[in-house]
């Protein structure tokens, strides 16, 4: 369920309402111009502001089909500080790419990851500089009505579903919840591995979705630690039998729903200590140092600093972290698993797409 805020933001979230159901239904009655490209578009996004998982389903769509299509990656490069068209590569940085962008990067080095705030003009520009692409996925790209995507999916969290939610500011909301008709594919995020059949099946009832949509449940994985400093880290492994007096971590979080990875720390870790910052954070001097007198102040004898893959990619740019620091800085990757066994479904549905759709078809 969403947050409550005060309600004398109420008014505001109306005003909000309205604006952007006045320019979708410009869109829609064609009065604002949506572009359709002749090969697969594949939009991933959301209308709830933050935190329902879409860089690991954008990650488990490059894995999906990375082996068998030449795949790209458009993301705006939310919060990066150079302008227009940019490609990643091994010298990018967060501020040049943005650090979703770059982390994906990191890990499919051999797909094209590029930003672009006008999704037209990036998808263009990849289409003309690289022709032998066989589709493009449009991270994050669900309000962008400019482009009209050959597939669009949709993805809302468990504990923060579209339809108990209010728009900004009262509520999560980015625009109404009705849009999601606009969506190919609905998926739940973060569904709990308490989650009954009968749960899922009031859930699918609330979303009201139409013959030609398909609803998937979805919920985290999370791998073993990684270094953050691959150079200055040994291998770890969490506690297998967590003593509070023998385990101890910093949780090191610049990310819009935290509590998730808390909560999964925890469970190793008795003794912890968030230092939590907003979505997207850049580290400074001062940050890292409550991170080290954070450290300090663990009274177990076995600590950690964990932190989260995309607070990974900035940290790595901060040249001014102790060398003993370092040693310390391990981040939890994140993935996600179909907990009904809807994978070959989710699968299928995907591959179908695209290959029904490529240009040389």
């Amino acid at each position: 369920m969403a947050k409550r805020r005060s309600f004398l933001l109420y008014p505001l979230s109306v005003l909000y309402r309205m604006a952007t159901d006045i320019r979708n239904i410009l869109y829609d009655t064609g009065a604002f111009r949506s572009e359709k490209f002749n090969f697969p578009v594949i939009c991933i996004g959301n209308i709830t502001a933050g935190g329902t998982g879409k860089t690991p389903h954008a990650e488990y769509l490059i894995s999906l089909l990375q082996n068998d299509f030449r795949v790209a990656l458009l993301s705006r490069g939310y919060k990066r500080r150079s302008r227009g068209f940019r490609i990643a590569s091994q010298s990018s940085t967060t501020l040049e790419i943005g650090d979703e962008p770059l982390q994906i990067f990191s890990k499919f080095p051999s797909i094209l990851v590029a930003a672009d705030s006008d999704r037209v003009n990036g998808i263009k520009t990849i289409m003309r500089e690289h022709p032998d692409t066989d589709l493009i996925i449009l991270d994050d790209g669900f309000q962008h009505r400019s482009v009209k995507p050959g597939m669009s999916i949709l993805l809302t969290d468990y504990r923060r579903i579209i339809t108990g939610d209010y728009l900004l500011p009262y509520g999560n909301l980015r625009e109404n919840p009705d849009n999601r008709k606009r969506a190919d594919v609905i998926v739940i995020t973060k569904t709990p591995g308490t989650a009954t059949e009968s749960d899922k099946k009031r859930i699918t009832g609330e979303m009201k979705t139409n013959e030609a949509q398909k609803i998937f449940f979805t919920s985290v994985s999370y791998g073993d630690p990684s270094p953050v400093f691959e150079k200055h880290a040994p291998e770890k492994t969490l506690p297998a039998n967590p003593d509070r007096h023998n385990s101890g971590a910093v949780v090191l979080t610049g990310i819009a729903v935290p509590r998730p990875l808390i909560e999964y720390v925890e469970g190793f870790f008795p003794e912890t200590i968030h230092l939590a910052f907003p979505d997207h954070h850049y580290y400074s001097e001062d940050d890292i140092g409550k991170a080290v007198k954070a450290f300090r102040n663990l009274k177990s004898r076995e600590k950690m600093i964990i932190t989260t893959e995309k607070d990974a990619v900035r940290l790595r740019e901060f040249s001014n972290i102790d060398d003993s620091l370092k040693g310390a800085m391990y981040f939890i990757p994140v993935g996600i698993d179909f907990p009904d066994g809807d994978k070959q479904e989710f699968d299928k549905t995907i591959i179908e797409y695209v290959r029904r759709n490529k240009r040389n078809n």
